[in-house]
């Protein structure tokens, strides 16, 4: 009787200290805040400390900025428990959402709209003036998880009645950025990208228009989600939102090509889940 009592008073202490780790963990003192790893992960942390700053004095907390190597990484690390905020794509938020009990509370808002648009590229060398004359190429994408740089680039080239593997070859480059310069050194024919990212390449003077010409913009999709793990502490999720839909400093948000950021919910995204669908992409692709 003496060591069942031990045992059992072991094991409600062990429970006990297994509560207190998780209701400690709803309201963490270092908030992993990782932002989609679209272009170079140096420049992408290089970028956003204004929003490291900004987030720690309004939310009290010390913020570490997370870079994966790709957005399936970025999927699993939530997946783990490993991230409290996220910064997703569109399709990988909805591969995420499917393993981890997550919620989007804020997407990018640009001309006063939570949509975007991704854009086909043609290399003008190569002659290219049509997304039929990828036929029989190499067309060019970023990661397999992406929405505006695989899912609906791939979606438009169905549309012209092109499928991959059968009427050209797909290859991935791991992000935006690489997709353009694969067009324009002539690795690739063709591409698909983000339109915002693809502009800004384009403003930054790394891709020129003599080389690149668009060959099609896509319809409005919705904006890239900010996400946060659904068991943190209700009191640090409001104040959380409240930072985000309040931020307005131009120098915090240029790195997202935004205005603000404005409420969305996860049924926003039906759309992504139904094109990928359509696609026959499983959850892995």
């Amino acid at each position: 009787m003496r060591m069942t009592k031990i045992i059992a008073c072991a094991l409600t202490a062990a429970l006990v200290s297994v509560g207190s780790a998780i209701a400690a963990e709803a309201d963490p003192e270092v908030l992993r805040v990782a932002l989609l790893p679209d272009e170079n992960a140096a420049t992408i942390i290089k970028d956003n400390q204004a929003l490291k700053s900004y987030l720690e004095e309004t939310l009290d907390k010390k913020i570490e900025l997370v870079v994966t190597t790709d957005y399936s990484s970025m999927i699993e690390a939530m997946r783990f428990g490993r991230l409290e905020l996220a910064y997703f794509g569109p399709l990988s938020y909805t591969l995420a959402k499917s393993k981890s009990d997550i919620e989007a509370f804020a997407a990018r808002m640009k001309g006063g709209e939570t949509t975007y648009q991704a854009v086909v590229i043609g290399n003008i060398e190569k002659a290219v003036d049509d997304i039929k004359d990828a036929t029989g190429k190499d067309v060019a994408y970023g990661d397999t998880a992406s929405t505006s740089s695989h899912l609906i680039p791939k979606s438009m080239l169905r549309a012209h009645g092109l499928t991959e593997g059968k009427d050209y070859r797909e290859h991935f480059t791991g992000a935006h950025d690489a997709v353009a310069l694969a067009v324009q050194r002539g690795n690739a024919v063709v591409g698909g990208l983000s339109k915002p990212i693809f502009e800004s390449l384009v403003e930054r003077e790394i891709i020129s228009l003599d080389k690149v010409r668009v060959l099609e913009e896509s319809k409005p999709f919705p904006q890239y989600p900010w996400t946060m793990r659904s068991d943190l502490d209700a009191g640090l999720k409001d104040k959380i939102r409240t930072a985000f839909y309040e931020l307005k400093e131009p120098s915090i948000l240029k790195p997202f090509k935004a205005e603000g950021f404005a409420p969305i919910e996860d049924a926003d995204y039906d759309v992504v889940r139904d094109l990928q669908k359509s696609l026959g992409l499983g959850a892995g692709s």
